[in-house]
C-alpha cells in the first residue's frame, strides 16, 4: 500500500475539479458544438456509419445507400473521373434486372475511357485554318496513337449525324482530321472549338458507355 495515498487522491480530485471548472467556463456556443458532435457521433455509430465515410447501411444496406442518405455530409466525387464514369455505369446495370451479365463487358469500357484520356490530355495537336476550313494533326506515340486511330475517324460519323462535313486521313503516327465550314458552323467558331471542342460534339459518348458496358458497341 502506498505511503501517501491521502496526497494521489488529493491530486486526482484536483484535475476533476480543474476539468469541471473549464468546461464551465467555456463559452455555450463552444458547449453547444461539442454536444451536437457527440451527438453526430451516437447517430452515426446508430445508423452503421463513421466520422469521415460511410461502413455499411443501417439495416445491412450497401455503403452506397448510406452515402446517398447522407449527401449533405459526405463527398460525392469518386475521386477520379474515369473511376467514377464506370461506376455510373455499373449501378446502372445492377439497377436493371434486364441485365444480361453473360454480355457485360466493363473491361471495354475502361479500355475506351483510357482511350478517352490519351487523346484529350497526350495527343499532340496541330491546327491549321485554310479559307473553308480546319486541318488538325493529331499525332502521339505508343497507346497515344492507338488511341487516335481508334477514336478521330470513329468521330467523324457523329460530326456526319449532326450535319457537319468531316473526314479523315492516316498518318503513321496519328491522323488529320479536317472539317469543313458551312452557315450552321462558320470558320470563327471551327476554329474557336479546336481539336477537343470538335472532339466532344453530339451526345453519344454516354450512351455509347453504356453499350459498351452491355457488350453491345466497340469503338
Amino acid at each position: 500500500m502506498s505511503k501517501f495515498p491521502w496526497k494521489t487522491m488529493l491530486a486526482g480530485l484536483a484535475i476533476v475539479g480543474t476539468t469541471v471548472y473549464a468546461f464551465a467556463q467555456m463559452p455555450a456556443d463552444m458547449s453547444d458544438t461539442m454536444a451536437e458532435m457527440h451527438r453526430q457521433m451516437t447517430q452515426g455509430r446508430q445508423n452503421g456509419t463513421r466520422q469521415g465515410g460511410p461502413i455499411v447501411g443501417p439495416h445491412g444496406g450497401s455503403p452506397v445507400d448510406v452515402q446517398a442518405h447522407h449527401a449533405g455530409r459526405f463527398p460525392v466525387s469518386p475521386g477520379q473521373d474515369a473511376f467514377g464514369a464506370i461506376q455510373e455505369v455499373v449501378q446502372i446495370l445492377e439497377a436493371d434486372p434486364a441485365t444480361d451479365w453473360s454480355k457485360v463487358n466493363i473491361g471495354a469500357l475502361r479500355e475506351h475511357l483510357i482511350d478517352m484520356n490519351e487523346v484529350t490530355l497526350h495527343a499532340a495537336v496541330t491546327e491549321r485554318m485554310t479559307d473553308t476550313s480546319i486541318e488538325i494533326a493529331i499525332t502521339g506515340e505508343g497507346r497515344t496513337r492507338d488511341a487516335i486511330k481508334r477514336m478521330v475517324p470513329a468521330h467523324v460519323h457523329e460530326l456526319e449525324s449532326l450535319g457537319w462535313k468531316a473526314g479523315t486521313a492516316d498518318m503513321p503516327d496519328g491522323v488529320t482530321l479536317i472539317v469543313m465550314a458551312n452557315d450552321a458552323v462558320p470558320l470563327a467558331k471551327l476554329k474557336a472549338l479546336g481539336f477537343i471542342g470538335i472532339m466532344v460534339q453530339g451526345g453519344h459518348h454516354q450512351p455509347h458507355h453504356l453499350m459498351m458496358a452491355k457488350g453491345q458497341f466497340v469503338h
